[in-house]
Order: C-alpha cells, then sequence, then structure tokens
C-alpha cells in the first residue's frame, strides 16, 4: 500500500515540486494551501506523515500542529524558512518529529520521510506484545499508548507522534537503567550528530502526556548528573 503523505505548503511550486519528488518515489500525495483545508480533508485522509509549513494564511503551523496532535499520531516534518532556535523549539514541542529549514533539497527532504517511515512503520515489536504500567498500556503491536480509565470498557488511546513514542519504547527498553542524552539520541535518531536539546523537548512532552505531576516525574525521571531513566519504583 501506498505511503499517504499530506503537504500543507501555500507556495504552489514549492508543494508541487515535493509532491513530485515523493510521488516518483511510489507515494500518494495530498496538497492543502491552509491548514484549514487541511484540517477539513483529514476528516476523509488520514495521512502516514505530514509535510508542514509554518507560515500559511489564516491558522498557522504551529495551531494545525496542536490540533492535529489531539487526534494524529502520524509523523509531521516541518519546512520552513523560520530558523530561529525558538521556532524549532516550538515546533518540536508542538509534537513535530523533523524541522528542516528552507531552502532545502528535494532529495534531503524524501530521504528524511523514508526513514522516517521506516521508523514508525516497520520497527521490530519485543517479544511481549505489551507493556503496561501505572493506568497505561504500551502497545508494540499497534505502536500506541492506552490509558486504562475505571468504568470503561475501552482503553483510551493517548496521542503520541512517532518520536515520543520511540523516546518512550528506549527509555522502557533500559528500564530502570540512566541513559544519557547523547545514547538517547543515537538510538531513537539513528545518528551521533544532531540537536541533543531535542531530547529534553520529547521528555517533557512525554512527561505532560503521562505524569499525575510532571514536575515530579513518576516514571520519566531525571538521573543527576547522568539524564534520564524510566522507572517502576515510583509506583
Amino acid at each position: 500500500m501506498k505511503a499517504k503523505i499530506l503537504i500543507i505548503e501555500d507556495v504552489k511550486e514549492m508543494s508541487d515540486l515535493i509532491s513530485l519528488y515523493l510521488t516518483k518515489e511510489g507515494m500518494d500525495t495530498k496538497q492543502c494551501e491552509s491548514a484549514e483545508e487541511a484540517l477539513s480533508l483529514l476528516e476523509s485522509y488520514s495521512p502516514d506523515l505530514v509535510v508542514l509549513d509554518l507560515n500559511l494564511p489564516g491558522v498557522d503551523g504551529f495551531e494545525f500542529l496542536k490540533r492535529f496532535r489531539k487526534s494524529f499520531s502520524a509523523p509531521v516534518i516541518i519546512v520552513s524558512a523560520r530558523d530561529a532556535d525558538e521556532d524549532i523549539i516550538n515546533g518540536l514541542g508542538d509534537g513535530a518529529d523533523e524541522f528542516i529549514t528552507k531552502p532545502f533539497s528535494p532529495k534531503v527532504l524524501v530521504a528524511r520521510i523514508k526513514a522516517i517511515m521506516r521508523r514508525s512503520q516497520g520497527a521490530a515489536a519485543p517479544s511481549d506484545s505489551t507493556f503496561t504500567f501505572g493506568e497505561y498500556l504500551l502497545d508494540y503491536n499497534s505502536f500506541t499508548l492506552k490509558r486504562i480509565v475505571p468504568g470503561v470498557p475501552r482503553p483510551e488511546r493517548v496521542p503520541l507522534s512517532a518520536k515520543e513514542y520511540d523516546v518512550l519504547v528506549c527509555l522502557i527498553s533500559h528500564i530502570e537503567t540512566p541513559m544519557t542524552p547523547e545514547q538517547i539520541y543515537a538510538e531513537v535518531w539513528k545518528t551521533e550528530f544532531g540537536d541533543l536539546s531535542a531530547v529534553a523537548v520529547y521528555i517533557q512532552r512525554l512527561r505532560k502526556k503521562i505524569e499525575k505531576d510532571p514536575s515530579r516525574p513518576q516514571f520519566l525521571k531525571t538521573v543527576f548528573g547522568m539524564g534520564y531513566c524510566f522507572s517502576l519504583k515510583g509506583e
């Protein structure tokens, strides 16, 4: 089945160029010139990945990302001319998986998309199909995190981006073992070179979603002088 890519870009020439390169790689693309159009399209089109510009007419890319993350966990790559540290941090903090600044090489964008798709769809599941902690159930087969609500017959899904899921699985796979940001980055991003501050951004996002008090984490703990550790000792 073809990967479905949603391109949200108000410059038609740029959108067409991205679509052309992705189509050549056998992917199915949908193009939108505004966040409003994209949000309406999501009622009938569930993308496997989103390519998102930030400077859009009307609702901007940041607001779209926040709304998208309430219901969808598909990876999002921001492609934007805005390259300030604050924009990159906010983009990652709102749920983006990658941030690419313009101008960029379409070939590099395609390579990034293919790498993210391999990680989000092709990762091997552990031998145990689920892992439970607190009121949460991590389902490795469906790549989802669910919260068990008393009195509700079915667990409710906790929306996680692909990178949030990968970071959580990484820490759980080394349970009770402190990991440095370098180790987490190398295991999740599959490279030793990059912005290590992204690790802290994703840890904070995960804490907001699974910790009752993010300032006093029960599971995702900071280990002074080391990094981070997933622990069940606080249960």
